[in-house]
Formats: C-alpha cells, sequence, structure tokens
C-alpha cells in the first residue's frame, strides 16, 4: 500500500471512529451533524467523509434520508443462541413480531424438498412465505416447506399468528423435537429489497432448517433472508473447567478440532417463530 492511500485509510478511520462515539450519545432517530460541519469539524475532504459513512450506513448503524440529512439507525433485533436441554427452546428476540401471509399453497415437493423432507417428489406438502416484521417494520422473508400429511388442516391464521410451533403441537399433534440450522452472509434480490424495504444487493442473513418431530420424522424445511442491517446473532460460550478436559466422547465432534477437545456440544436452533 502507497503512502497516501496509508494516509487516506487513517483518516477514513478515524472520521468513522468519531462518527461512532457520537452514535453513542445519541438515540435512534436523532440526526447527526451535516457532512459539511462535520469536514470542518474533522478537517477531512467530503469524499473521505462519505466513505466512512457509506460504511456504517451498511452496517446499519446510520440511515441517510434524501434532502433531510443523516440520522442515527433503529437498533438491530438481537437473537441469543444459548445451550438449552429443551431441544426447540430459545430466548424470545425482542420487539413485537407479527407476520404477514405472502403466499399459501398445497404443491408437488419436487426432488429437492422432497429429499430434505424424505418424501416422494410427487408427494404433497405445504408451502407458505410470509413476511415477519418486528414492530411493524419488514425483518424477514421466510419460505416454508411442511409436509402436508401432518399438518392436514393447517391455517392460514395459524400461520400469521402466534408461535408455529405451538400450532403444530397443540392442533395438529406433531410435536417438534429437534433441527439443524446453518447461517451464511448472503444479499438481497430486487424483489426481496423490496419487501424489506431495503436497497437492492444490501447484505444479508441467510437461515436454512429442518425441523424433525420427537419420533425423527422431518416436519418442516425453511429458508429464511434476515436483514443484515437490523438483524445479528449473539452467542453465548461457557468453556468447561480444566478438570473435565477429555472427559467427553469422540461423536458429535465440531469438524477441524481434535477428539477429546470438545467436552460438551449442545445444537441450539436460532430464529424467532
Amino acid at each position: 500500500m502507497k503512502a497516501g492511500e496509508s494516509g487516506a485509510v487513517l483518516k477514513r478511520e478515524r472520521v468513522r471512529d468519531h462518527i461512532l462515539q457520537l452514535i453513542e450519545t445519541l438515540r435512534p432517530g436523532d440526526a447527526i451533524p451535516s457532512e459539511r460541519a462535520l469536514c470542518a469539524d474533522l478537517d477531512v475532504s467530503r469524499p473521505t467523509l462519505r466513505a466512512a459513512v457509506d460504511e456504517l450506513v451498511a452496517a446499519g448503524l446510520l440511515v441517510r434520508e434524501h434532502g433531510r440529512g443523516m440520522f442515527v439507525a433503529p437498533e438491530k433485533i438481537t437473537q441469543e443462541l444459548v445451550s438449552d436441554t429443551h431441544g426447540m427452546t430459545l430466548p424470545q428476540a425482542p420487539g413485537t413480531w407479527s407476520s404477514r401471509l405472502l403466499e399459501f399453497t398445497t404443491i408437488a415437493a419436487g426432488a429437492r424438498v422432497g429429499r430434505k423432507l424424505s418424501l416422494s417428489p410427487a408427494a404433497d406438502i405445504i408451502y407458505a412465505a410470509r413476511l415477519r416484521l418486528v414492530d411493524g417494520s419488514p425483518m424477514a422473508i421466510e419460505h416454508l416447506h411442511i409436509r402436508a400429511d401432518l399438518v392436514p388442516a393447517l391455517t392460514t391464521q395459524e400461520l400469521e399468528a402466534g408461535d408455529l410451533y405451538e400450532h403444530l403441537r397443540e392442533r395438529h399433534r406433531v410435536q417438534v423435537s429437534d433441527a439443524v440450522q446453518t447461517i451464511e452472509p448472503t444479499v438481497v434480490s430486487q424483489a426481496e429489497a423490496r419487501l424489506l424495504q431495503v436497497p437492492h444487493l444490501s447484505p444479508a442473513l441467510l437461515f436454512e432448517r429442518l425441523t424433525n418431530d420427537d419420533a425423527g420424522r422431518p416436519v418442516e424445511y425453511v429458508h429464511s433472508i434476515y436483514r443484515g442491517d437490523r438483524y445479528r446473532i449473539v452467542s453465548h460460550l461457557t468453556l468447561a473447567a480444566s478438570s473435565t478436559r477429555g472427559a467427553a466422547s469422540t461423536t458429535g465432534l465440531v469438524p477441524g478440532m481434535e477428539p477429546g477437545a470438545v467436552t460438551q456440544w449442545e445444537a441450539t436452533t436460532p430464529a424467532p417463530r
């Protein structure tokens, strides 16, 4: 890196740190000083300032409003992941969650979903797409694929209100027991951007989850897109005492870890219902 390029990076970082300090003193929705005022206070050029602001906007910490200025973004929704012996139990993410149903139909599983749900490609599944909202603001788009033979009387009302797993247990006698879920970064398509009210190609989190019942049957396959600027995952890690090391069996090891390196491994299933 050339000296000039290094200096520009340091300036941008200094601007970023200054704005972050401002954000910590303000509340969501509060305005921050104008670009002109910030450039004067920090003695930096407009391009340097905008580069730093662009990073904070992309990270979901600032919001630009055309003709009005820059504002502190709404607080992110934080989903905690904790070890829990009660299968599908998970701390509820903050805020008031609701759903708006986008599509609800019965279709053939097809080859890909059929493999996931251990069904013939011609078997019926219930497909539902729903927009998940927090305090009225779009947060995620969920695509649900549920075995139709297990929930023949599933209603649209159950997908729009309450906890889906509670409905499965109480109204359909389907007891969900465990799930495997993956999370990876992605960007939103144009259609997803319109629903989530974010710019095209904004960062997002892709969740994929396969849920089983207490008999070991696959019940539900879901893939979801969560806004990267408003949603984050926090993990709580418990480190075992040194005296217990080496006591665990070698089954269920995390890839890349040597046998005996993990004393306890409990799956978590992060997704607000």
